[in-house]
């Protein structure tokens, strides 16, 4: 499977997040300064500049949802919305707790390899991850296999909707049972800030650009320029977020490595168990496919922005979120092969 439909800077996501992390670390031992001064801007535990750059992130995400679309579910949607509702808030969140404890804290803290409290927030890092399902690049994996892009905007709009009412007390709960801390305050402020105010603004800005510029430029000029403005700010967050953790990944490359870990063995086990659930119910391939990719990909950019907020710029959770940036594309491309060779 080629990466065709794929932009320039989605075709090689991995490489420039591996160059942003490099010139990160660089800033961040030979620059100094720039992190420390940017450190400074922070109301209310939210970094005003981090904060700018996740906005133009999300942003694009959501002004693509067209909220029409939960009205138009075919009778064959279903049973593939059932299993995506499912695996994403029923399964998946608990799954990448049990991964991330039992790899992270059971066996990496256990026999040294990392300190039980740093272990701890990468296992926060990784919650955050798995409560965040996917609603971008879920449209380029559904593309790739030729899925239904109606099923899929009804997968992305119905999931922006359940994050509203779900992400905060699945992450306090799982929070609560590993015996990390989280001020529910904070929380509740970072689902606000980087879900409802984009979602709000996103419909409607949405709504009046297509009134007033109309469908083909909104969809061939507006959106491929919100597209490029959000991988730039996606890499200018990486790169800073590496410039305040140069210092704990040079002096131990390894726990990137150790992270990675639960967060592959996750990506797999969802996409599976969706998949397989999905063939026994014998639904299509066009709906098959994007209900277990959906699951498979993280919605990563509220996973860093809400673990900046709740842990700060230089935590373990933070680093955490961002492995899971740099380790899902290639994924998930491996993904999508396979879902292309076992088509049925």
């Amino acid at each position: 499977m080629g990466k065709k439909g794929l932009g320039f800077f989605e075709k090689y996501l991995s490489i420039w997040v591996a160059l942003c992390i490099i010139a990160g670390i660089l800033i961040g031992n030979y620059l100094s300064i720039i992190p420390q001064t940017l450190s400074k801007f922070t109301i209310a535990n939210v970094n005003i500049p981090i904060a700018v750059l996740i906005w133009a992130m999300i942003y694009p995400m959501m002004v693509k949802i067209d909220f029409r679309a939960v009205e138009m579910v075919k009778k064959n949607y279903i049973k593939g919305m059932t299993i995506t509702w499912a695996i994403n808030w029923l399964i998946k969140p608990f799954t990448m707790y049990i991964f991330a404890s039992l790899f992270l804290i059971t066996i990496f803290s256990k026999f040294g390899f990392i300190p039980l409290e740093l272990a701890k927030e990468y296992v926060a890092g990784a919650i955050l991850l798995g409560v965040a399902p996917c609603t971008a690049m879920v449209f380029v994996w559904s593309y790739l296999t030729d899925g239904d892009p109606l099923y899929t905007l009804v997968q992305v709009a119905t999931n922006d909707l359940i994050i509203l009412i779900a992400f905060v007390p699945i992450v306090g709960f799982l929070m609560g049972i590993s015996n990390i801390p989280i001020p529910y305050d904070t929380l509740f402020l970072s689902v606000f800030l980087y879900v409802v105010i984009p979602l709000i603004f996103g419909y409607l800005s949405r709504k009046y650009l297509l009134a007033h510029k109309g469908q083909k430029w909104f969809e061939k000029t507006f959106i491929p320029s919100l597209n490029k403005a959000s991988i730039l700010s996606l890499l200018m967050t990486l790169m800073l977020l590496f410039s305040f953790q140069g210092g704990i990944i040079l002096t131990n490359p390894l726990y990137i490595l150790l992270i990675s870990i639960p967060l592959i063995i996750q990506t797999f086990f969802v996409f599976g168990l969706a998949y397989y659930w999905t063939k026994k119910w014998n639904l299509p391939h066009n709906i098959s496919a994007p209900s277990a990719l959906i699951g498979a990909s993280n919605f990563f950019e509220l996973a860093v922005a809400v673990a900046i907020t709740l842990f700060g710029l230089n935590s373990g959770a933070a680093l955490a979120t961002v492995v899971g940036v740099l380790v899902e594309v290639p994924l998930m491309l491996t993904l999508v092969w396979i879902a292309n060779k076992t088509k049925w």
